[in-house]
């Protein structure tokens, strides 16, 4: 069975250092840091004050005010990043086929803010249960793709992944496969998170994971330098719209860039820590490039994990040396979550946009707040530090690794026609 080839037509962005993606990508390439006090909730004894939250978003400047009472942020965040998207790639859904359009989208958490609420206000009711009935559909992690495909009247495939931090990249390779099989044309894919609020700092700060720099949270992300401290919280959505190319061709399509591989892998090492010497990550980057049918020497740039754990820099570091060999010097390696924070279960869809971005514009995002070396890393790595740099991108790869050992990899290459 021959394979049919997969493109990507339409992209959205909501983000800590952007709302659109033309704002997103000026962001990424002056190097803005999305990260500051956080004005969410009071954090007056929380140990980290700080994340990196999306900034001037009004729900009800794209949602009826009754409908957005009645959806999680992280809903709110997917639909409007997908309207975008919708927009974006040119798609007038009444003269397509929407049985064969379907909706696979990624988060690591869900609704934890109205599990919160209502939980709370359960606590305060001296054990009377008056729980809101949007409680559950609020909640539930595959409410976000119901709520896409019943705004656009989609029918194909349905469903939400979730494998912590790599959710949306595995909602993007799920939903490549479903094309390139032909069992789709188009499928609207990304993830969505909003984990800013007392439960998710809260938790997050009791398995230390989270960085402490309140004297200055603009650089407290420093992927891969000496004094990183764990990572930056962040929120938002990315929507990737991948399509079958001759489904494109046949619409006249603008094309940003081809999708050509994705690998999967488990560290099957520990439920947060890396494996040490990078070996899941090494095998899931691996896995990528043999779907892709490439070579180290044709990837010119990594959108790395990154971090900025202790750990878990140095993990990837050694997986990518371990595998490029020599060519890992000649790569470009940046972590655009030295900008927009981490967003969880959403930040393989918003890197993977970084990722295209840099393949059509042949700009490479920086890796900002580097101030100090440290001597675990290879001297040779390109990590793009602080500035961003021009190159021809043939193929860019992005890394997503998730707690419990999950890690997914996607390759983007320039659409080179017939």
């Amino acid at each position: 069975m021959e394979l049919k080839r997969v493109v990507v037509t339409g992209l959205g962005a909501l983000t800590p250092i952007g709302n659109t993606v033309p704002e997103f990508w000026d962001g990424l390439v002056n190097g803005v840091s999305g990260a500051a006090l956080i004005k969410g909730f009071d954090t007056e004894k929380f140990k980290t004050k700080f994340a990196c939250e999306v900034k001037n978003f009004d729900p009800e400047a794209f949602l009826d005010k009754k409908e957005a009472r009645k959806l999680d942020p992280f809903v709110q965040f997917a639909l409007v990043a997908t309207e975008e998207a919708v927009k974006d790639g040119g798609f007038d859904f009444t003269q397509l086929d929407t049985n064969r359009i379907g909706v696979i989208w990624g988060a690591g958490i869900g609704g934890l803010k109205t599990f919160l609420d209502e939980v709370s206000n359960f606590a305060k009711s001296e054990g009377t249960p008056r729980f809101n009935p949007f409680f559950i559909p609020k909640m539930i992690i595959d409410i976000a793709p119901g709520h896409i495909s019943i705004k656009y009247g989609l029918r194909g495939p349905n469903f939400a992944t979730v494998s912590a931090c790599a959710s949306s990249t595995n909602a993007m390779i799920d939903a490549f496969n479903y094309i390139r099989l032909g069992t789709a044309d188009v499928i609207i894919s990304g993830g969505s998170e909003a984990i800013i609020n007392e439960a998710g700092m809260g938790g997050f700060n009791a398995m230390h994971a989270l960085s402490t720099r309140n004297d200055d949270p603009t650089t407290a992300s420093r992927p891969f330098d000496k004094d990183r401290d764990g990572f930056v919280a962040g929120e938002g959505a990315g929507t990737i719209i991948l399509e079958e190319l001759e489904h494109a061709k046949k619409r006249g399509a603008k094309i940003y860039a081809e999708i050509v591989g994705g690998g999967m892998s488990a560290d099957a090492n520990h439920i947060t820590a890396p494996h040490p010497e990078g070996l899941g990550a090494r095998m899931v980057m691996a896995n990528a490039m043999k779907d892709a049918k490439l070579n180290p020497s044709d990837i010119d740039y990594i959108n790395v994990h990154g971090t900025s754990t202790p750990l878990g820099d140095i993990s990837e570091s050694r997986a990518i040396v371990d595998l490029f060999g020599e060519d890992a010097f000649k790569l470009n390696i940046s972590s655009t979550k030295s900008m927009t924070g981490h967003l969880l279960g959403a930040a393989g869809a918003v890197e993977a946009i970084a990722a295209i971005l840099a393949v059509k514009n042949d700009i490479i995002p920086p890796t900002i707040n580097h101030f100090t070396d440290d001597p675990e890393f290879d001297p040779r790595l390109n990590f793009t530090f602080n500035k961003a740099q021009k190159r021809t991108v043939r193929a860019a790869l992005s890394n997503t690794f998730g707690f419990g050992g999950h890690n997914a990899s996607v390759i983007f290459k320039k659409y080179e026609g017939d």
